[in-house]
């Protein structure tokens, strides 16, 4: 299961979208909104260039005596796209065209409000521009009355201090939280909270989508070392790791133990690494960022130490 698919199964429940504007979005019309009324929207449509976007998660809420949208762009952004602000145009635009065609507008036939938002999680943190007007050259005097406005916004995870969002009692910031956990023992913490939130037998369906999203994404990332069959709850994830890994530990017979250590190592080389090039040149290609995240320590040692007489990152990496 990718990161895309995984955000969309827990997304697709109320419960994580509530959390998610009421945790995250700090605008006063939230607390006007009737949650009670929440409810995913099957919205199908084709763009001109035949990509669907019929798995795009669309969710509708009162606001006062209207329907207001949150149109929830889960691609599981891991790297900046500058361009970003045009993608969101055009989904908003297809959205808009869908609820023309279906006939699904307000009691004035006006198109409802939409709050476009894109959950960001790469290492960098987010620098390109969330509104569509940033992107465009100034215009003209007497043309600039037609420039299109269209603004996103961004939730990048990073951007979240980890005391701030262990203090919340919030599905979206546990989430987070298990998302930027560096051990089994805080991917543990965060298990057990949730099993005391997600306790009721309304909330099965929430609790077998982090199941999954455990078994498929979070572990094999964050403990690759481990061997598990998939787990069928959330209690025998947070009994692994309260028992069986650390028994793994103390008998020593983790598998990969010191390969472990050393990829860390490695892996803490190449980030340091790719910032000193970031710094310099900017943003790099991606056969650029694959190269030094399988180079070695030595090698990564040996470019750190000619970085400031290369002139492009590619002739650097081939020297």
């Amino acid at each position: 299961m990718s990161h895309d698919n995984g955000y969309k199964l827990l997304f697709s429940h109320p419960e994580m979208v509530t959390d998610l504007l009421r945790g995250f979005v700090k605008e006063e019309w939230v607390n006007q909104c009737d949650f009670t009324t929440l409810e995913k929207v099957s919205c199908s449509y084709v763009s001109d260039d035949l990509r669907d976007r019929e798995d795009d998660l669309i969710w509708r809420i009162r606001w006062g005596d209207e329907w207001l949208y949150v149109y929830l762009l889960l691609e599981f952004q891991s790297t900046v796209d500058h361009f970003m602000a045009v993608r969101i145009l055009g989904y908003l635009a297809l959205l808009y065209q869908d609820l023309i065609r279906t006939e699904k507008l307000g009691k004035q036939h006006l198109l409802p409000p939409v709050l476009p938002l894109v959950l960001y999680n790469g290492e960098r943190r987010w620098q390109a521009p969330v509104d569509l007007d940033a992107l465009i050259y100034p215009a003209p005097a007497g043309l600039e009355k037609f420039r299109p406005k269209l603004s996103f916004l961004l939730l990048d995870q990073g951007c979240f201090a980890i005391q701030d969002l262990s203090g919340l009692q919030n599905l979206v910031a546990a989430l987070f939280q298990l998302e930027r956990s560096r051990t089994d023992n805080d991917i543990r913490q965060v298990v057990r909270k949730l099993l005391n939130w997600l306790n009721s037998a309304e909330q099965d369906s929430l609790r077998r989508a982090f199941t999954v999203w455990c078994n498929r994404v979070l572990l094999p990332r964050k403990l690759p070392n481990l061997d598990f069959t998939e787990f069928k709850s959330l209690q025998e994830v947070e009994t692994m790791l309260a028992e069986t890994v650390q028994g793994w530990k103390k008998e020593g017979i983790l598998q990969g133990r010191q390969e472990g250590r050393q990829e860390g190592r490695q892996e803490e080389a190449a980030k340091l690494f790719l910032l000193l090039l970031d710094s310099k040149f900017g943003a790099v290609s991606q056969d650029v960022q694959a190269k030094i995240r399988q180079a070695s320590p030595e090698d990564i040692e040996k470019w750190t130490k000619q970085i400031f007489q290369a002139e492009t990152p590619e002739g650097l990496l081939n020297s």
